[in-house]
């Protein structure tokens, strides 16, 4: 077997492998038998495309280039479009507004023009109406309004709100009858996960509702997911018990349905996550993650039996369930995500869409290796390790190789061992992952989460420093070559490893934090409160804000950097990016930034998402000097 220097192995899994035909498989609706999915395709612009399968198995692309089923609603969005009767609704991107698209017709706005955005909405067929969460941005300068609205479908389409007074709301849910509405509402300085209440109020015969009644969640519960099962009980999930687990409010008193040190439900920062559904009354069907595990089960609703559901996936999202099957988002170690349908009486599982028509031999994939690791203060971390694997290349003898810790953003969200082709891009050169799941992170219980409260730059650096260290104590990685990348949230816990500690030689920022006073000022609705609970009030503690902040030391930064950035970035502008470039420039450290032009927060575009991968392949290269086996476009890197 050859032997080259790790960082050197030349690999089949390509950057241009990677984008071509790779999709990002999106929200799963199901109208029938009838399953649709959206999906985010990098060769049309990133635009996001809503696929119909159909029982016999054919599959139609229902929108034409160049609509754009997504919302802008909290920016991140979610929610985005509801299929009935074979009527899709959906906001366009460009314009924000509701679209209607019946078949064999084209997509007709049912909403006026004006700076207003929709989402998460569901069909009042008494009515004739959508009820949604709506976000009124005609207010100029000031923050947009938001609001649960009901849409005529009607030919003038009037628009009457139902709900308002908090700062948010989420998941309109009417029941089967139509005569009850569930929803979520919280308000600032809360996150979603952090608490929100769950109301319900009667629905009128002329639409309006009823005195909203309390249910259940407040300051420091969080709830998840309300659905009505079929004979009308309100299922939810919240985390009063520290884990996220199901409950039911029937006969006016909220009941458990399977308590379990386990988490039922996710931090919402796009709408429309779903966990669980009914494939009757008497049946629920859920998919939940224990000790880092994710598992599909079902549940008698009248016995309470959990029953696990074998399937070949290691992660799944996007649950849908409907009449004897359920459809999801699944992942595996060594394969692309699908979209696959599962029949519930046989057990079948069929592949309907692939994310990537990449096709790798086994011979190149690393699998993870889940990982626990001690931390500060005696306490126990969690990630995931993916040594280097390349069948066609061995190391020089006693060579170790170079470490990559990747952040997950967030920070309050969570990775998984599901298969990524960035992360095999890596492994396959030569290169070892951690993929840390760093104290903050969700899938570990509310008090895990809250590890993050008042420490954000604290708690997650220690951890995947001690990460970084526990694998070099190991003799797996080379302590002199180990690097850090994260993007949004992660790229700010990249720049705070590499300003406040000396682990790290090298580092990426994708569209990354360097001024947290900056973000608390300039940042979106949603997000605008959230480093209350991080850093601190603000601006009361704003001394914690500049101690935390990569761009008020970047005179103990020694190390080199590297910045990808969207141009048209509301969450994390640009301006975050371009004040640490500046800084470094001036303190003569090696530094590249490459800003993108016509992308947000994340990579949409075939090409940039291409030039991201390698360019910091080429950057590591340059910096720890080892050849690359293939012709990279340079990055141009300042004072080196």
């Amino acid at each position: 077997m050859p032997v080259a220097p790790y960082g050197s192995w030349k690999s089949p899994i390509t950057s241009e492998l990677i984008v071509a035909g790779s999709l990002r498989l999106g929200e799963i609706r199901l109208d029938g038998q009838d399953i649709y999915w959206s999906e985010g395709r990098p060769t049309e612009s990133g635009r996001n495309a809503i696929v119909q399968r159909k029982p016999s198995g054919e599959a139609i692309d229902l929108l034409p280039m160049p609509l754009n089923a997504r919302t802008r609603v909290h920016e991140y969005g979610g929610g985005a479009y509801i299929v009935a009767d074979s009527t899709v609704y959906f906001s366009n991107f460009v314009d924000q507004r509701l679209y209607r698209q019946s078949p064999g017709q084209a997509a007709e706005p049912i909403t006026p023009e004006a700076d207003l955005r929709y989402a998460d909405a569901v069909i009042d067929r008494v009515r004739n109406c959508l009820i949604c969460v709506r976000e009124d941005h005609t207010g100029g300068g000031h923050e947009p309004i938001n609001t649960i609205a009901a849409i005529s479908l009607a030919s003038s389409n009037p628009q009457t709100v139902l709900v308002s007074g908090s700062d948010f709301y989420a998941a309109p849910r009417l029941s089967p009858k139509g005569d009850r509405l569930a929803w979520l509402s919280w308000n600032h300085p809360n996150m979603p996960w952090d608490g929100t209440q769950l109301w319900v109020a009667e629905v009128r015969q002329d639409g309006s509702l009823g005195e909203a009644q309390l249910i259940a969640g407040g300051e420091t519960e969080s709830i998840f997911q309300p659905e009505w099962s079929p004979d009308g009980t309100l299922y939810f999930v919240s985390d009063r018990s520290n884990w996220w687990n199901l409950y039911c409010w029937r006969g006016g008193e909220v009941q458990p349905i399977c308590p379990k040190a386990a988490e039922f439900g996710q931090p919402l920062w796009v709408f429309r996550m779903t966990n669980y559904g009914f494939d009757s009354s008497d049946r629920l069907v859920c998919t939940y993650v224990e000790s880092g595990i994710q598992h599909l089960a079902q549940i008698d609703t009248a016995s309470l039996e959990l029953t696990e559901i074998p399937i070949p996936y290691s992660s799944l999202g996007g649950l849908q369930v409907g009449d004897g099957f359920v459809a999801f988002v699944g992942g595996s170690a060594a394969a692309p995500s699908a979209i696959v349908r599962l029949d519930l009486a046989t057990g079948e599982t069929v592949e309907l869409r692939r994310s990537s028509s990449l096709e790798i031999d086994p011979g190149y994939i690393s699998v993870p290796q889940a990982i626990e690791f001690p931390t500060a203060e005696g306490k126990t971390a969690f990630a995931f390790f993916y040594p280097p694997q390349n069948k066609d290349f061995q190391a020089p003898n006693g060579e170790r190789p170079p470490l990559l810790v990747k952040i997950h953003g967030g920070p309050t969200a969570a990775t998984s061992a599901s298969f990524s082709p960035g992360i095999q891009y890596w492994t396959s050169r030569g290169i070892a992952i951690l993929d840390v799941n760093y104290g903050g992170s969700t899938g570990y219980g509310r008090e895990y989460r809250e590890r993050l409260k008042g420490r954000w730059g604290i708690v997650d650096v220690e951890d995947c420093i001690n990460g970084a260290k526990y694998l070099v104590d190991q003799g797996l990685v080379d302590g002199d070559r180990l690097c850090i990348d994260g993007g949004s949230a992660g790229g700010y816990t990249t720049l705070a490893a590499l300003t406040f500690h000396h682990t790290f030689r090298a580092g990426a920022s994708h569209y990354g934090v360097s001024d947290l006073e900056a973000l608390a000022k300039d940042t979106h609705k949603f997000e605008s409160r959230y480093l209350d609970g991080l850093i601190g009030r603000y601006p009361e503690e704003v001394a914690t804000y500049h101690e935390r902040s990569p761009i008020y030391a970047v005179d103990r930064l020694s190390c080199p950097v590297i910045f990808f950035q969207g141009d048209e970035d509301k969450i994390v502008p640009p301006n975050q990016a371009e004040m640490m470039v500046d800084a470094l420039k001036a303190k003569g450290l090696p530094v590249a930034y490459v800003l993108f032009e016509g992308e947000q927060h994340g990579f949409r575009k075939a090409e940039n998402i291409r030039r991201a991968l390698d360019g910091e392949l080429y950057f590591y290269s340059r910096v720890f000097g080892f050849d690359l086996a293939e012709t990279i476009e340079p990055v141009a890197i300042e004072n080196l």
